[in-house]
């Protein structure tokens, strides 16, 4: 557990007390209702409500907090700091208490793989460092600066993802991390209506150039490729790849139905076998990705190769599970242009015998999104997918431009009914689409009926 101290405190923000209670707090927590004792409450004003009006309730349990507001009565038992932002307090604290340690800062930003990259990076560094990360999907401007306050004395090294919605994003974030070290997964037309176009895209998620001293990239997405080579970037590039002979690549590709395994080489230096009960042609390159910068930070290759083995993936990422006979691939967290392909080329390749895709809406693509769905329709005809489920008024789209079985449903629930009468034994199931999509209902409902 990590001890924030009031001293820190007040150099990082430039707070003012009002009220002076503990000295010392074990964490930051943004939500009210689950405040632990010794902890100090940082409210936060959202679209529908504001944290200030939380505050006597969370320091009940909590040791302090930060305050844009003055409170209408005195408190004086707590810690009680007025700053004039909360949350640029919260992120002036987090970047602080990040200089305060001299270790190494990954960032992980792109498309595509972020998350499945952080993890396998903070797997790998794991076997030789005490890693910090943040949990989950917390990578924007609150997520990420709320995981650099749980730092402590402990910890070795800093993996972070970080995720963008809109120009300037991935910069700030960066001003916050500070990192040594950036890996660049893909470029892709996910939030495309956050951004208005690809080129915005590939520019905000450079941004991370302008702070890291080295960065891992895909060599084999030559529209980034091509954004680097425009940039002013002078520091070290590790190029990675699936397909060519680069810094770090690999050759003698063996996908199975469930996990791959190849050979990794480090051009001109050593090369290991790596397997992983992973899944997918885009795994192949989070692993390199993950696998580039630990060995740049001194990782040994038998490291990497034992931690690949051992990680087991992402809950709602390519998950597979296997019911009554019927082959699910569970892929339900997010979804674009690129992953739902990606994932549709895993169901074609895997499938023994009929093929089913239960695709929800891919959404934030703006004016982009009717031809992407109708491209999605395309996709599944020419992998030979023989029945699809299109859930939401976009995939329904996506259905004109598809030449096999088609049923149309509104709701993901509604999409585990119909999938529940057609389901025969040794089929296999791709369900996939956009976290507003709620695809995981499509398994509630299936489990309720099969």
């Amino acid at each position: 557990m990590g001890l924030i101290i009031l001293e820190d405190i007040l150099k990082a923000t430039g707070g003012e007390i009002l009220s002076k209670g503990a000295d010392i707090f074990t964490r930051v927590c943004i939500d009210s209702r689950k405040i632990k004792h010794g902890e100090l409450f940082v409210p936060l004003k959202g679209r529908k409500n504001d944290g200030h009006e939380f505050l006597l309730d969370a320091i009940k349990t909590g040791n302090g907090a930060f305050v844009s507001i003055k409170p209408e009565r005195q408190i004086t038992d707590k810690t009680i700091i007025f700053v004039k932002d909360t949350l640029k307090a919260l992120q002036d604290l987090a970047c602080f208490m990040r200089l305060k340690r001299n270790i190494p800062v990954i960032a992980i930003t792109g498309t595509n793989g972020k998350t499945t990259t952080k993890e396998l990076t903070a797997e790998i560094l794991g076997t030789e460092y005490k890693v910090l990360k943040n949990e989950g999907n917390l990578n924007n401007h609150i997520g990420l600066p709320l995981s650099l306050t749980n730092l402590t004395q402990e910890d070795e090294a800093i993996v972070l993802e970080m995720g963008a919605s809109g120009r300037g994003d991935i910069k700030q974030l960066c001003k916050i991390a500070l990192p040594d070290y950036g890996i660049l997964t893909n470029i892709g037309y996910a939030h495309i209506s956050g951004f208005g176009n690809i080129e915005t895209i590939r520019s905000t998620k450079l941004e991370m150039l302008e702070f890291v001293k080295t960065v891992a990239v895909n060599f084999d997405d030559k529209f980034m490729v091509e954004g680097i080579s425009s940039s002013k970037f002078n520091g070290e590039l590790i190029y990675y790849s699936a397909k060519e002979i680069s810094d770090v690549y690999a050759k003698d590709i063996k996908l199975r139905e469930k996990g791959l395994n190849f050979e990794m080489h480090i051009k001109g230096k050593e090369s290991i076998r790596i397997e992983s009960s992973i899944s997918g042609i885009f795994n192949i390159y989070n692993i390199l990705a993950a696998s580039s910068i630990a060995y740049k930070i001194g990782i040994p290759l038998k490291n990497i190769q034992k931690a690949v083995k051992s990680f087991t993936g992402v809950p709602m990422r390519l998950e597979y599970s296997y019911i009554d006979g019927v082959t699910f691939i569970k892929d339900m967290y997010n979804a674009n242009p690129d992953s739902v392909q990606g994932a549709l080329e895993e169901l074609s390749r895997t499938k023994k015998k009929r093929a089913i895709a239960v695709l929800g809406d891919m959404l934030e693509l703006g004016s982009y999104a009717e031809e992407a769905h109708r491209n999605i329709g395309r996709i599944l005809s020419k992998l030979n997918i023989d029945i699809f489920i299109a859930v939401g008024t976009l995939m329904k789209t996506a259905s004109d431009e598809f030449k096999g079985t088609v049923y149309t449903s509104d709701t993901a629930s509604e999409a585990g009914k119909i999938l529940s009468k057609i389901l025969k034994e040794g089929d296999s199931v791709l369900i996939k689409g956009s976290r507003g999509m709620g695809m995981e209902k499509v398994m509630e409902e299936l489990c309720c009926t099969v």
